[in-house]
């Protein structure tokens, strides 16, 4: 499973999300997974069993492609089988690989694009619309996006005024999962501040359990870490410049960054494996080795966003009991809040394109996949008891309650070059980082270097 999912519209403050958010997984400790019928927090917005009109479509067929696997696949493929039910389209899922950019470029150029591509990045939706791929929404899809998503999440699928994306899923990544039972044992508590977290990752140690899971073999986790310690220590204007590469990596703010992440990157006893063994791990088995072993998994903790719980479900371990969650710490003076998410986007402009993106911006497709778990939707419409725990619906609460008082994952608004490809750019330079944490200055020439040939040609 890949979930990459990012501001170009961005706000100041993080303060009131970062405040609820941690309020919201608090009452999560003690709440289990019984609030799956009713939102007790109200505010709560219901929509009825079908609230968007879709035309008939009988023998159309449509493509969708996206990067999702495993359960992710599944689960949207049950929501393109409701598209099949109410529209008479037949509708094919067609698996594509990172970075999607390059496969829908070489499917166009043999003639065979997909209808509909789901792109994970706003800057790959800046790119399909500069290589005049990517086609306007129509009136439909406006309507709904316009009445189900905040003016932040329109904007970040709008290029040059014109919305191109539908941001069908969201991902809250600032969020780190832990072993109950291991906290318990240790005497450690959910940490506030990063000083908390070193903490409670002592503790950890102590009790002969590793911290932390880290999958180094996929590069964009290693991202999604550098994020969250820049975004709270360095703060958001800072974080947008570098985001849009007007600072550069070689940057104070990213030494001091690098240096922080270090103190938990650059100690082999702290990560599963140590440093090699972090880089021969892939997402998923980060997860599953956290919360399988009882109380001595191969480690205690791993950070990523709420679709953890996709992979937390392959387990024994049950969300909000076995496997818990709080919001990753304070490293300055508030806590980060970096969102992601994926967008439906028009590549061949027709009747039934535009029907599936209508359907997809609508909380009639969202529900479906709320319901099925592991699944994080932006449209505000979406009622939030449709999500099967405690911990989902608090997620989710705090998610709508937002916004627009968030920041995009900073990678996926760079160019694919950098931001979103294997092996190369930011993903290979962070990787060679964990490898060697003590070369904060080389780690920092690389990702200039890469980062500046990449911004360079847009590409």
């Amino acid at each position: 499973m890949r979930s990459r999912s990012s501001t170009i519209r961005t706000h100041r403050t993080l303060t009131p999300l970062a405040a609820l958010l941690a309020g919201a997984l608090a009452l999560t400790a003690c709440s289990g997974s019984g609030d799956k019928d009713k939102d007790k927090g109200g505010g709560e917005q219901t929509p009825s069993a079908s609230t968007v009109s879709l035309p008939k479509l009988n023998g159309a067929h449509l493509e969708v492609a996206a990067v999702w696997t495993g359960a992710e696949q599944a689960n949207f493929k049950k929501v393109l089988a409701e598209f099949e039910k109410r529209t008479g389209a037949t509708v094919t899922f067609v698996p594509a690989q990172d970075p999607i950019i390059n496969f829908l470029g070489s499917k166009i150029a043999g003639g065979q694009p997909p209808d509909v591509a789901m792109l994970p990045q706003p800057g790959a939706i800046k790119q399909a619309v500069q290589n005049k791929w990517a086609k306007p929404l129509g009136p439909d899809a406006l309507k709904e996006l316009r009445k189900n998503y905040s003016q932040g999440w329109q904007d970040i699928g709008t290029v040059g005024g014109t919305p191109y994306g539908v941001y069908y899923k969201a991902a809250n990544k600032s969020l780190i999962w832990y072993n109950a039972k291991v906290f318990e044992n240790a005497g450690a508590k959910e940490p506030k501040t990063w000083q908390d977290l070193l903490t409670a990752a002592r503790a950890v140690y102590d009790s002969g359990v590793t911290p932390f899971s880290v999958p180094g073999a996929d590069g964009w986790p290693l991202t999604d870490w550098f994020e969250n310690v820049y975004l709270s220590q360095a703060g958001p204007e800072k974080y947008d410049q570098l985001a849009q590469h007007k600072i550069k990596w070689t940057d104070p703010s990213v030494k001091q960054a690098l240096t922080t992440l270090a103190q938990i990157w650059g100690k082999k006893d702290y990560l599963a494996g140590g440093q090699d063994g972090a880089l021969q791990t892939e997402f998923p088995a980060s997860v599953t080795q956290t919360f399988t072993g009882g109380d001595q998994p191969k480690a205690a903790m791993v950070y990523e966003g709420d679709f953890v719980q996709v992979n937390i479900g392959e387990t024994k371990a049950k969300v909000g009991t076995d496997a818990k969650v709080f919001p990753f710490p304070a490293v300055g003076s508030a806590a980060p809040v970096v969102s992601g998410g994926d967008a439906a986007v028009i590549l061949k402009d027709s009747k039934a394109a535009q029907a599936l993106a209508t359907f997809l911006a609508s909380p009639d497709a969202a529900t479906i996949q709320a319901k099925l778990g592991g699944y994080l939707s932006p449209n505000r419409n979406v009622p939030v008891s449709a999500y099967p725990n405690a911990v989902q619906q608090k997620i989710a609460k705090a998610l709508i309650a937002s916004g627009d008082d968030f920041r995009f994952d900073m990678s996926d608004q760079a160019p694919q070059a950098f931001g979103g490809t294997p092996g190369k750019g930011e993903w290979k330079d962070l990787q060679d980082f964990l490898k060697n944490p003590a070369d904060v200055a080389g780690a920092q020439a690389k990702l200039e270097k890469d980062a500046a040939a990449a911004y360079g040609s847009g590409s």
